[in-house]
């Protein structure tokens, strides 16, 4: 009886989890959600000092189409020569959330070194996060935060 539970936990490892195992690059697919632009419109949320310095860029990008996520208007902007930043913002609540880093240093033949989908939680960067670390790397956008899954070197 021992044996046969151990070797049916075992089989069920894989199932119960699926983060455990590399399971490759994630793609779009992966993280579904369904767009759902609101009726109307929340003003931008600048409650931070952070959000405060891109009010501009956020309060023009808020005008746009839902493009990340579902429900969120994923903005960038330049943050020098070469380099990238941005935030995501909730179209339903106005709030903001800023990326936890610069982009620079994407590849010659890249040219948004930003990757997202509407439909998708899904964020790819490719280049240098905060001028460090170059390569390709996904993160998911849960609960408000970009939560960091994998990163693969150039």
């Amino acid at each position: 009886m021992r044996k046969a539970f151990a070797l049916l936990f075992i089989a069920m490892v894989p199932v119960a989890l699926p983060w455990a195992a590399d399971t490759g690059t994630p793609t779009f697919a992966e993280c579904p959600v369904a767009v759902s632009p609101p009726a109307r419109r929340a003003p931008v949320d600048l409650a931070t000092a952070e959000s405060r310095a891109y009010a501009s860029q956020l309060r023009r990008a808020a005008k746009g189409p839902v493009n990340f996520a579902g429900h969120y208007v994923l903005a960038t902007w330049g943050c020098g020569a070469g380099c990238v930043t941005g935030g995501a913002i909730d179209a339903r609540s106005g709030s903001v959330t800023l990326l936890p880093f610069t982009v620079s240093d994407w590849p010659l033949d890249v040219t948004e070194p930003l990757a997202f989908r509407k439909n998708s939680c899904i964020l790819v960067v490719q280049g240098s996060r905060n001028e460090a670390g170059g390569g390709t790397h996904f993160y998911a956008f849960r609960q408000g935060e970009f939560q960091w899954l994998k990163s693969l070197p150039r």
